[in-house]
């Protein structure tokens, strides 16, 4: 198994705590809400567990998306730290040349009382298959999609998620 690394940081006027709680501790709620641009339904099912580690998540797509599903399991949760790591062990992303995508984040104050998203992802490829730098890029656009979605909501509602 080959194992390639990618890091990126992305920021937003939002605090981290008030980020964490929406992005992370609500994801389940909240992200079925803003992610049905061009996507008629997302459900999210708890397969296994009570949210902390362990926890596997099953995300289902449906018309829209080019995703069908995706397994999620919570590998870390240090919500004083606003620190969250889980893995990709399903669906979603992997493919014939990956078998999961692991990530380790951490959400922290910026000089300015915001926040910078920091993230580390880890691609497993299955028997030392190369991947592609451009793959990986448009797997970490679409996370920094997801985190700018947030954002948006969070910017719009200022009240929700203090």
């Amino acid at each position: 198994m080959g194992v390639f690394t990618y890091e990126n940081q992305v920021t937003s006027p939002v605090p981290p705590s008030r980020f964490f709680k929406a992005f992370v501790l609500d994801s389940d709620h909240l992200l079925p809400k803003i992610l049905k641009h061009g996507i008629k339904e997302v459900n999210v099912e708890i397969l296994e567990g009570n949210g902390g580690p362990g926890t596997i998540k099953k995300i289902t797509f449906h018309e829209g998306s080019h995703l069908k599903f995706l397994k999620h399991r919570t590998d870390g949760l240090d919500k004083e730290n606003f620190t969250y790591n889980y893995s990709v062990v399903e669906g979603g992303p992997l493919s014939e040349t990956l078998e999961k995508v692991s990530y380790e984040t951490k959400l922290v104050a910026s000089p300015d009382g915001g926040t910078i998203y920091k993230i580390s992802s880890k691609y497993y490829t299955k028997d030392n298959t190369e991947i592609k730098e451009e793959q990986i890029k448009a797997e970490e656009e679409k996370t920094a999609g997801v985190f700018k979605a947030v954002e948006g909501y969070l910017l719009a509602n200022p009240d929700a998620y203090n």
